[in-house]
């Protein structure tokens, strides 16, 4: 062996791991004696024996990382051969691996053929056993297998590229789609700089965030707010409406699926997770998730893995959650309708977004500001609010909160065609409401305060007593003949409405 050639791992990676298929013990005995003298170190090799092709197959089933096969063509106990190799690239689907034929008879060679099909590495003789020839042979097939290694990783890598890069670009396309222009973060009132100051401080961290609030007050502006301010900024901000996903759909939208894991499954698909990976993932409507669902989410939360459906890899990413949610789920725990432990995975920072009844000093700011968007985008002159618009906008309870006030700032700018501002027609609510004020007059004390005007909480005193009183004179009738609708001049469905915004009950 005297001027054979020696080997060395270019890697500190593991041993290569050479498995010998031959029914003659001397065969193997010889063969890994004689290897290990062509190699700088034993750390460098290890050897794997079987004795039979059934063997082979529960070894390289245990082993697939295994580097070369070294395999007699037949065998006095089964017959190892091409079957083996069949196994080999077929059942375990095994293309890295590096195969060499050996035989006791040299006319028992396969054909050129086979040896391209089976992408075998070469084939050798028993007399060759222990021959410089052998020996170049086993290194030139370890350093394929090294190199198919690395090309195999290389792809990987190009292939998780290119899909977050297709991932990435068609959540980019439906946000795109679905972008409206977003509301704005504006508000000087105490309330909203209370939530102002929560955001600053929990921005930069990574807890998760759970937002609260009535419907419309702006809870995906603030999540994406929290998003903006943090260091995840340059990544995705992902988001998922869990009020919207069917039942059966559920898993695949939060983690994907695979080709073939289910009918319609045509192709592979991204979930939310993996989208969001190094980003934020904001779950709006949490509370709406099924029950018999939550687990799953929780699991992803907690252990920040999954599996595709279909797949049994486990997948690991690393997103922050901002959850939000209309309902009480403290009383959803106590009711059962959602888990007490998600509960508290999700609310680890809570931030209450107020509603826009409660920050009556920011209702004209934001008002401005969504109109003068609207006017810019419609290519009209900024209309300005009068001061009784200003008075009535701030008198008005706003029950749709923002996003009723952008619907409505859209609607005046489409009906006010000879530029002046149409809140009456945009918001027939707001006009019978005045309406009612304005008949108020004769019945309450109008007579202003000592600096001249009153506020928006005294106006809406005066409405509140004036509706009393004609609901005491109506005997708290509502509707009907000489009920208080009527007595005030307004439509039943009017006055309903004033009475819950206003928080007036019959009295018993």
């Amino acid at each position: 062996m005297e001027g054979a050639p020696r080997a060395r791992r270019d890697s500190k990676g593991p041993p290569w791991k050479v498995v010998i298929v031959d029914d003659e013990q001397e065969v193997h005995d010889v063969t890994s004696l004689a290897l290990r003298n062509i190699f700088y170190s034993e750390r460098d090799i290890s050897f794997l024996s079987a004795h039979s092709a059934r063997a082979a197959r529960d070894l390289l089933a245990l082993h697939p990382d295994a580097a070369l096969v070294l395999l007699d063509v037949v065998m006095e106990t089964d017959d190892a051969g091409l079957g083996l190799i069949k196994y080999i690239r077929e059942h375990l689907g095994n293309e890295a691996i590096r195969v060499v034929l050996r035989t006791g008879q040299p006319g028992q060679a396969p054909e050129a053929t086979v040896i391209r099909d089976y992408d075998i590495s070469d084939y050798r003789t028993k007399t060759e056993l222990t021959t410089t020839r052998l020996f170049t042979t086993v290194i030139s097939a370890l350093r394929a297998y090294e190199q198919l290694l690395a090309l195999k990783q290389a792809y990987e890598e190009i292939t998780t590229l290119k899909s977050a890069l297709e991932r990435e670009r068609d959540y980019l396309r439906e946000e795109v789609k679905e972008a409206v222009g977003g509301e704005p973060i504006l508000g000087t009132s105490p309330a909203f700089k209370k939530v102002m100051q929560q955001l600053e401080m929990v921005a930069r961290s990574d807890a998760t965030v759970l937002v609260t609030g009535e419907s419309g007050v702006g809870k995906e502006v603030l999540a994406r707010a929290i998003h903006a301010r943090s260091a995840r900024a340059g990544a995705a901000l992902v988001k998922v409406n869990c009020a919207s996903i069917p039942r059966e759909l559920f898993e695949s939208e939060f983690f994907g699926h695979v080709r073939g894991s289910f009918t319609g499954a045509h192709r592979d698909r991204v979930g939310r997770f993996q989208l969001a990976d190094g980003g934020t993932l904001f779950l709006d409507e949490v509370g709406e998730i099924p029950i018999e669902l939550q687990s799953k989410l929780l699991r992803a939360l907690q252990e920040k893995e999954f599996e595709r459906i279909g797949d049994t890899r486990t997948m690991k990413v690393d997103v922050r959650v901002v959850a939000a949610t209309n309902r009480d789920l403290k009383q959803a725990v106590a009711d059962g309708r959602f888990r007490a432990d998600l509960y508290y995975r999700l609310n680890v920072f809570p931030i209450e977004l107020p509603s826009l009844r409660a920050r009556r000093e920011d209702i004209v700011p934001l008002f401005e500001h969504v109109l003068a968007r609207v006017c810019r985008k419609a290519g009209r002159p900024f209309m300005k609010l009068s001061p009784v618009q200003a008075a009535q906008l701030t008198a008005y309870a706003w029950p749709g909160n923002v996003r009723e006030l952008e619907n409505v700032a859209e609607r005046a700018v489409i009906l006010s065609g000879d530029g002046v501002l149409r809140l009456d027609v945009a918001l027939p609510e707001l006009a019978e409401e005045l309406a009612a004020v304005a008949i108020n007059q004769v019945e309450v004390p109008v007579q202003p305060p000592s600096r001249g005007f009153y506020t928006a909480d005294e106006l809406r005193e005066l409405e509140r007593q004036n509706l009393l009183r004609a609901l005491e004179q109506a005997d708290w009738k509502v509707a009907g003949e000489n009920g208080a609708a009527a007595l005030l001049g307004l439509k039943p469905s009017t006055l309903s409405y004033q009475m819950r915004s206003l928080g007036i009950e019959r009295q018993s």
